[in-house]
């Protein structure tokens, strides 16, 4: 599960086993999964309250062509 960013208490990180660029984010007991491609697309979010998931929607824009680079460089070694 290779991490992809720690911020404000989240971890941003992938399964190396998954396609499609999926990235999940974790804090806490909390947990969620979002699609970056084709569209950047919340598949499910589980345990966060409003406010953090506006927090993680305005990191994963930020952040989205960065972790597909990263993504990218993880399976092309």
């Amino acid at each position: 599960m290779p991490t992809l960013l720690r911020k404000d208490g989240f971890r941003f990180f992938f399964y190396s086993n998954e396609s499609e660029e999926p990235v999940h984010v974790q804090k806490g007991d909390a947990e969620g999964k979002i699609w970056l491609m084709p569209k950047t697309e919340v598949c499910y979010m589980n345990n966060f309250n409003q406010t953090e998931i506006r927090q993680i929607s305005l990191i994963i824009f930020e952040y989205a062509e960065q972790f597909k680079t990263q993504w990218n460089g993880y399976f092309n070694q």
